[in-house]
């Protein structure tokens, strides 16, 4: 078995937090979603496209998630009438995602609870902590981003 060297080490431990960190923002995500009817998946792709209709892919794309996953979610949020299916003038297949009055009304409830959340623990750390860290994690982001491109084409 190969020996993690101790860059290794300090990188594996900083993914198992990031792991850490996921599951803890995503429960706390769901008590901020659920009062406006939403999960933190549905809020995601609401804040998406609440800056303007996008295809499912697109959305997926800015998310990092599958086309599948982002597409149930749009479904449901369909069904509860937060987001509508539109044309796309750029392709007749894949419609666009556009979100409606309802749902923005329940993203804007769910972007008033983060705020106030948000506040209440950002103050509770140094700023200079949080960005460093900021920038930290956009480093490891960028370099898996690259890694996974050199992985997809070896694949080819």
């Amino acid at each position: 078995m190969t020996k993690l060297m101790p860059a290794a080490l300090s990188f594996s431990e900083l993914l198992l937090e990031v792991f850490h960190l996921n599951g803890l923002a995503l429960a706390a995500g769901e008590v901020l979603s659920n009062p406006s009817g939403l999960t933190s998946a549905r809020w995601q792709v609401l804040g998406v496209v609440d800056h303007g209709p996008a295809p499912v892919a697109s959305v997926a794309r800015t998310m990092g998630l599958t086309r599948q996953s982002v597409q149930l979610t749009a479904d449901s949020l369909e069904r509860d009438g937060f987001i509508e299916y539109v044309d796309n003038p750029h392709h007749r297949r894949a419609k666009l995602i556009a979100i409606t009055d309802a749902g923005r009304r329940a993203l804007r409830g769910v972007e008033a609870r983060h705020a106030a959340w948000a506040n209440q623990l950002g103050e509770r750390i140094e700023p200079a902590t949080l960005r460093a860290t900021l920038e930290g994690l956009r480093r490891v982001r960028a370099l898996l981003e690259q890694d996974a491109a050199t992985l997809e084409q070896q694949k080819e």
